[in-house]
């Protein structure tokens, strides 16, 4: 059924007198014919029956969907939280931990980085991790490969200037660039350009698009905390808010 057509049957329900119509297999087609003049009639007297069906419906769906990111969380959470393919940043031993799904080639990830830097700094109790979640092409995969590798490679201080460095990053993430910026780094490139495709960078890559998937990620940024995810770019005031909300939850 379409969500109109579930709007107006949640509409029909606050409205007693056509909730309670005979069941359908004992009208006669005139009796269907008139309660359906009569709903047509009421409906179009009162048409704020739909719009008010139609938000309790959307709530219901909200309340629906939240209750599935809890469950979902509850049931993944060592692989939401502590995976160790993970980067981790911000206050290892942090009250709460922030994770979230991005890519280099993402205007909004770009766009929220540095609030997120500042919510960790000002903070000082966030435990921040990042999934590398690949979605807008080749450059954004060779990005996410680059940054796992080198992180498999040298570690997660090495990790956590590349991340930096790639976020940062103008022109086109190509193999060129990708030298440079290991060199800049001071990494010897080839090591890390052989491991990018590396079953194990692969891997990485394939569990955070399989997890995206579980928790209807379909666009970064993403970020879950506590039993609950915010879909989407927010600014820094709406992450604060976040953070109170799943500390006092917590």
């Amino acid at each position: 059924m379409t969500r109109l057509a579930l709007g107006l049957i949640a509409g029909l329900a606050a409205f007693p007198v056509l909730a309670e119509e005979p069941a359908a297999a004992t009208m006669t087609e005139a009796e269907r014919k008139a309660f359906r003049d009569e709903v047509r009639a009421y409906l179009l007297e009162n048409p704020e029956v739909l719009i008010e069906a139609m938000d309790v419906l959307q709530q219901r769906e909200e309340l629906a969907g939240l209750d599935r990111d809890t469950q979902i969380i509850a049931a993944n959470s060592a692989r939401i939280f502590a995976n160790p393919n993970d980067w981790v940043g911000g206050n290892p031993d942090g009250d709460i931990t922030l994770v979230e799904f991005m890519d280099y080639r993402c205007g909004y990830c770009r766009k929220a980085y540095d609030e997120v830097e500042q919510l960790i700094a000002t903070d000082g109790n966030i435990r921040f991790v990042v999934k590398e979640f690949p979605i807008l092409g080749e450059a954004s995969m060779l990005s996410a490969q680059f940054a796992i590798a080198l992180k498999q490679l040298h570690g997660d201080e090495a990790y956590g200037k590349a991340h930096h460095a790639l976020i940062a990053l103008r022109g086109e993430p190509t193999v060129e660039t990708l030298t440079r910026l290991a060199t800049d780094l001071g990494f010897e490139p080839q090591p890390i350009l052989d491991r990018m495709d590396a079953p194990e960078v692969m891997a990485v890559i394939q569990d955070n698009y399989a997890l995206a998937e579980m928790m209807d990620i379909t666009g970064t940024p993403a970020f879950i905390m506590g039993d609950g995810v915010m879909r989407g770019y927010a600014p820094l005031d709406i992450m604060r808010d976040f953070v109170a909300d799943m500390r006092a939850d917590g």
